[in-house]
């Protein structure tokens, strides 16, 4: 009776692979990436809005300087996002794996909604009131970004096929590029809109008018109109069924499995009769059993999106420094407030335009074709290569009036683009492949935490580096020599390690869910190895040594 209830389960699994393309995959894919979307918007608009904040709640009457924010303020409004963030996935990842995917969807995305509003409605009397407000709703909106990992790579990965569920995976995380576009071009016309209506003199001219008192609805409305995009995708998410993987393998009921495909994918399945009971013993996330399954696995995919995420959203968070830095970008007091905000956003757009955007649809394009691992290997490397490119002839790149800044700007947006034609999506999409049903989106939260302490490490770690390092201080505050060309060298080495535990993850290209995790195999005492592990990419080492 158990082998007969494994290979029922099994009909079930074989058409969920076997299944063709269908509309409802591009909706799943635009109403799961709209989490993603709002995700990149958020997390990356208040990098364009610090220069702003400082400007209108930290000037100093009489400073031959514009304000900026206090570099532990800066470092609280960065990072309290990341912490919210990293607390998400992993909560809403231990959810998503005991309650259904499908129940604890739509609570992620109203935090999401709820909490881009409440950061743009920061109150206070004071600077350091406004901060602390607007510090607590960006923990709850980076609480609930957190959930939207987990669960947007795992409902996607069980919908799929397996000939293209890299691609599916990947394009639901591509949408976090659209989102960091959107919200440079949203900076750019918002502060096009104000600088038309309320226009102001240069600082160096008049500082006491650079800064309009109509700035600080500015950020609000930039700030809240990520949540609008979300907001209109909820009905659709709230509509999306269980994925039948769940329902047959953790909920063991492929009768409504089936049922569920049928009706989603419109494939005419024979109903099941019985309720199908898992006849394998369950093992836990900190099981000896798991360990010898996955355990590599499991260190790879955390340590690889750990390493990526340092050099990621250091990149992103701190791009205007290093505009500002190389000259891109002239000086703060040469300019109005709006006018600094519209460069910084127009320059942030052209990175995302060339590179970032481009990147992701190259991984999406080419993921089923080439492989997880081949991608992620040669983004690391590209990434540690044109990083190494930028630090090693910097003086090069930011001599004073040599015209070279064109040149770093190229090779800057090159990482961009191999970071997302790279690391930054397989780190994404390879976790909700290999791990069991059971602790899928579990195991995709740890990987994706792993990620996001890094982002802290990066964010905090380049803010250190980038400052007091250099006797040429910048008008923000950062320096344009040493703490820059520095945190490139150790970026590229984060890279290169990266290179070293992608060997530790191995290939999913072509195969099943329960192929790479071992779903069906019987859990042993000793060995009992999933078939994924024969994908490891540890033997590559053999293959190039012979």
């Amino acid at each position: 009776m158990a082998v007969e209830q494994q290979q029922q389960q099994l009909e079930v699994l074989k058409a969920l692979d076997a299944a063709k393309t269908q509309w409802y995959h591009f909706t799943a894919i635009v109403v799961a990436g709209m989490g993603f979307f709002t995700d990149a918007y958020d997390l990356f608009c208040v990098s364009l809005v610090t220069k702003l904040l400082g400007r209108i709640y930290y000037a100093i009457d009489g400073s031959p300087s514009p304000g900026t924010l206090p570099p532990h303020v800066s470092s609280a409004v960065n990072g309290v996002a990341f912490v919210g963030t990293l607390s998400g996935q992993l909560f809403f990842g231990w959810l998503g794996d005991k309650l259904g995917r499908k129940k604890v969807y739509g609570i992620t995305l109203m935090l999401m909604v709820l909490c881009s509003v409440g950061s743009g409605l920061s109150f206070g009397h004071t600077p350091a009131s406004v901060m602390a407000t607007l510090c607590f709703f960006r923990f709850w909106l980076g609480f609930g970004i957190g959930g939207d990992y987990p669960l947007s790579a795992t409902i996607m990965s069980e919908y799929a096929s397996k000939k293209t569920r890299g691609a599916f995976i990947a394009a639901v995380f591509a949408m976090q590029g659209f989102g960091i576009l959107a919200g440079g071009l949203v900076s750019i016309v918002v502060s096009s809109s104000f600088r038309a209506l309320f226009p102001a003199p240069p600082y160096e001219v008049d500082p006491a008018r650079s800064t309009p008192p109509q700035a600080d609805f500015v950020w609000r409305v930039i700030v809240m109109l990520g949540a609008l995009p979300a907001a209109l995708t909820y009905y659709w998410r709230a509509k999306m069924p269980e994925t039948a993987r769940y329902t047959a393998l953790v909920a063991n009921d492929a009768k409504k499995a089936a049922a569920d495909m049928s009706k989603v994918l419109q494939v005419d399945l024979a109903e099941e009769e019985d309720v199908v009971v898992n006849e394998n013993r369950p093992y836990g996330l900190f099981s000896g059993e798991f360990v010898r399954r996955h355990g590599r696995h499991l260190l790879g995919t955390s340590a690889t999106w750990f390493l990526l995420d340092i050099a990621f959203y250091s990149q992103n968070l701190f791009q205007k420094d290093i505009f500002s830095a190389v000259g891109w970008i002239p000086a703060a007091a040469t300019m109005s407030a709006l006018d600094e905000l519209h460069l910084i956003a127009r320059a942030q757009t052209l990175i995302a335009l060339c590179g970032t955007v481009p990147g992701y649809w190259f991984t999406v394009a080419l993921i089923d074709a080439v492989g997880r691992f081949w991608i992620q290997l040669g983004g690391f490397f590209f990434m540690a290569a044109f990083m190494l490119g930028l630090a090693v002839p910097y003086h090069h790149w930011t001599g004073q009036g040599q015209g070279h800044q064109v040149g770093f700007v190229v090779l800057y947006g090159l990482t961009f683009f191999f970071a997302n034609f790279g690391p930054n999506s397989t780190t994404f999409v390879v976790p909700a492949e290999i791990f069991p049903a059971r602790l899928r989106a579990t195991c995709h939260g740890v990987s994706a935490a792993a990620g996001k302490l890094g982002a802290i490490v990066g964010s905090f770690g380049f803010l250190y580096l980038a400052q007091n390092q250099d006797a040429g201080k910048t008008d923000h505050g950062y320096k344009a020599g040493i703490g820059v060309r520095n945190s490139l060298f150790i970026l590229a080495g984060c890279n290169l390690l990266g290179m070293g535990f992608t060997l530790l993850v191995p290939e999913s290209k072509g195969k099943s869910l329960e192929e790479m995790s071992g779903e069906n195999q019987p859990v042993t005492g000793s060995g009992g190895e999933a078939a994924g592990n024969e994908g490891s990419y540890v033997g590559v080492l053999h293959c190039l040594l012979r």
